[in-house]
Order: C-alpha cells, then structure tokens, then sequence
C-alpha cells in the first residue's frame, strides 16, 4: 500500500494520513478542515449485512460505517464542496451479500459521497498501485468523467503483459455518480 500511496502523490497533490497518522480522530478532523473533491482509503475493513459489523481499519482502531457517514455527512453540511469521489482500493470493498448489495461501496454513497469506486475481490498490491496512479492521472485531464478516467486506467492495466487478465484491471467498479 506505501508504494500506491507513493505512485499517488506523485500524480496528485494530495494530504497523506500514513500509519500512525491515519487514527479515526485524524481523518475526522481532515475531512472536516479540508475541501478535498477525492478521499482515498487505502485500508482494509470488513463488511456485514449488520452495519454495526461493517468497518474500516485504521492504525488506533476501527471506522465503523456509522461513524464514516457521520464525518461525510456533516462534512457535506459544513463545506460547500462535497466528496466527489470516495475510493476504497483494498480487497473487497465492493462485496456485498445477499441481504446488502456493493458493501462498503454502496454504503458509502448511501453516507454522501457523490461516488464511490471499490473492488470486487482480494486484489493485488501492485497491480492496484499501478491502475491507481493512471486512474488519478488521467482523472485530472480536464473534462474526463470518472468512468472514463476507470476505463482508460482498465486499458492501462490489459496493454501490460503481466497484468492482462482480467483479475488484475477488472475489479474495480464505480458506484453512483460516473460524471
């Protein structure tokens, strides 16, 4: 994951909450002092069809689903500019069950977040780094929609002989708003 955080910034400006500094009470705070577009989670969680089951990991604990739409919600209350696009890259943060579809994906639009991209399976580090840092790439081309920006980094992945099956560019899904 520090090699996706790293291939990020170098993309993106960006405000990084690494390890130690990625605590429950410090992403609370940056969401709630920053007007940022794009929160990126590169953090592993679980999903249940029990909310109260259903979290994120971060280094002093957990972010329960509940919590998470709280900090969103009020944030969208307090800063005109809205999540725009909340990216969840670790393992199946798109899973769901039969009694919740898109698991944490889907909850997090549900939360306020305008769109949400997650993954379907256990994906791999590298891989993921990759895509990622053409994902933001091409995301900050003027006028790109997300999908498009999702697609393009897809392509990225297949034209590259190790990472052309689809276990590797196809896990990766966008929920809500594709603009």
């Amino acid at each position: 994951m520090q090699s996706e955080v790293d291939l990020i910034t170098r993309k993106v400006a960006s405000e990084v909450l690494l390890n130690q500094k990625f605590t429950s009470d410090s992403l609370k705070q940056n969401l709630s002092d920053t007007k940022t577009p794009v929160l990126h989670l590169a953090t592993h969680g679980q999903f249940s069809s029990k909310i109260e089951d259903t979290f994120i990991l971060t280094w002093d604990g957990k972010l329960t689903v509940a919590e998470l739409e709280e900090v969103i919600g009020s944030r969208n209350e307090t800063i005109s500019d809205p999540i725009e696009l909340l990216v969840l890259s670790a393992c199946q943060t798109a899973k769901g069950d039969n009694r919740a579809v898109l698991g944490l994906a889907g909850l997090a639009v549900k939360s306020g977040a305008r769109s949400t991209m997650a993954t379907l399976w256990s994906v791999n580090d590298e891989s993921t780094a990759d895509f990622m840092a053409e994902f933001y790439k091409q995301l900050a081309k003027p006028g790109i929609a997300k999908s498009e920006a999702l697609r393009e980094a897809q392509l990225f992945l297949l034209k590259q002989p190790k990472y052309n099956h689809p276990f590797y560019w196809a896990p990766f899904v966008l929920v809500g708003n594709w603009l």
